[in-house]
């Protein structure tokens, strides 16, 4: 058990001697131990130099400082510490005023000492009580920044606010949901030495799971360079799909500056893709008693990560479907072609999203009559393309429209599992 150790603040002589004499048998026990000052400033420059003292028991007439302006020192130096005042019987002036300072308690004159040993017992089992309740708000938030590091905040904000989240199943919601992959990562990681490898995927991790973050996203998975998100669970936010397409563009001007720097380096560090769809899926926790892992199931996220895929063969870096453009009044991109996925029998139209600058650029707008003249099957759009690619050369997407109607196909759909 810990020693308990007051300060008795008081100027009249007897003072030390009775709190010692009623107080023996607790001290020789090593329960309480007591310390000494005749007056307010003393008692400042005891507790200055004892840091272990935890109550203050004070008088409230003394000489150079007075009991009330003592509390409001304490107020300011020593907040974690609890102070009972000793008024005069009938003082009930001096003591509402000791109680609106912050005082703990109060005693009156003449002590009856079995009265006082009731308050320093109370007192110290209050503050034992907020000793606990310290350390269980600090185990508490450590346990959350320990999970904050393996699971999204929005999953450890759902386990703080609702402790039986977890046991909660699954359900049918709307949603949307992003994928990334790291180009060529593969070929990397055969021919760069294992730290280095950890130190830049870290690096690349790190940033990208910040991002997701940053727009409320819930980080689902992370498999090896890739990661997995969703907007809207497991808590509502509002417009998911707008805060997806930001995230993308997001990460997209990221990688393309840590692309950048790492090349310099000598590293070949390829592109990341993104892909985002909106949709209804099975969201909720998977697993048993031992493990579980808050997921998706459907045909929503599959899309959304076969749009990632699209990208190598389009030549965008972000792909997003119509069901996310639906959802954005406001969506600044340009249609990138109708997707014949497999497995489906309707082709899903696509987009790229574009930063506010780039959608307003001419050569957005050349794209986008270029487009609309494929899109209706006009064989002019050969020479719009010819003439936007020999403007814009670095489009990767205007590139891909031109091989094709070179090729003599005029149409926006596009066969992704040709063969």
């Amino acid at each position: 058990m810990t020693v308990a150790r007051i300060l008795v603040v008081d100027d009249e002589p007897d003072v030390e001697a009775l709190v010692t004499q009623k107080f023996r048998r607790q001290v020789r026990k090593g329960e309480l131990e007591f310390v000494f000052a005749h007056d307010g400033q003393h008692a400042l420059e005891v507790l200055q130099a004892d840091p272990d003292i935890i109550m203050v028991l004070s008088d409230i007439n003394m000489p150079r400082m007075d009991g009330l302006t003592l509390l409001e020192q304490l107020n300011e130096q020593h907040q974690d510490l609890k102070t009972v005042i000793v008024s005069a019987y009938g003082d009930m002036g001096n003591i509402r005023t000791a109680m609106n300072r912050g005082a703990f308690d109060f005693v009156t004159k003449p002590i009856e000492f079995d009265d006082l040993e009731t308050t320093i017992h109370k007192t110290i089992d209050h503050l034992e009580l907020l000793k606990n309740l310290h350390r269980q708000k600090a185990e508490a938030e450590k346990a959350r920044a320990t999970l904050s590091r393996y699971f999204s905040p929005n999953i450890v904000k759902a386990l703080a606010d609702q402790p039986d989240f977890l046991n909660g199943g699954a359900e049918r919601r709307l949603a949307t949901f992003l994928f990334t992959d790291l180009a060529e990562f593969t070929p990397l990681v055969e021919s760069t030495a294992p730290d280095q490898v950890v130190e830049l995927l870290n690096e690349y991790l790190d940033q990208v799971t910040r991002i997701i973050f940053e727009h409320d996203g819930t980080v689902m998975k992370i498999i090896g360079d890739a990661l997995h998100a969703i907007f809207g669970a497991p808590l509502d936010h509002a417009e998911p799909a707008a805060r997806a397409v930001a995230c993308a563009l997001a990460i997209d001007a990221f990688a393309q500056e840590f692309q950048a720097k790492k090349n310099a380096q000598g590293i070949p560090l390829g592109v990341t893709r993104i892909g985002v769809n909106s949709g209804a899926a099975i969201i909720g926790s998977f697993g048993g008693d031992n493990f579980f892992d808050y997921t998706a199931y459907g045909d929503a996220v599959n899309v959304a990560a076969r749009l990632e895929g699209a990208n190598k063969l389009l030549g965008t870096r972000i792909c997003v479907s119509q069901t996310v453009v639906d959802q954005m009044p406001a969506f600044e991109g340009r249609p990138a072609g109708m997707l014949m996925l497999k497995g489906k029998s309707e082709a899903l139209k696509a987009y790229e999203p574009l930063p506010t600058e780039e959608f307003g650029s001419p050569a957005t707008a050349s794209y986008l009559q270029a487009y609309s003249r494929l899109e209706a099957g006009d064989k002019s759009a050969r020479q719009a393309f010819a003439a936007l690619v020999g403007q814009y050369d670095n489009d990767p997407l205007a590139n891909f429209h031109l091989g094709r109607v070179l090729s003599g196909i005029v149409n926006t759909e596009i066969d992704m599992n040709p063969g």
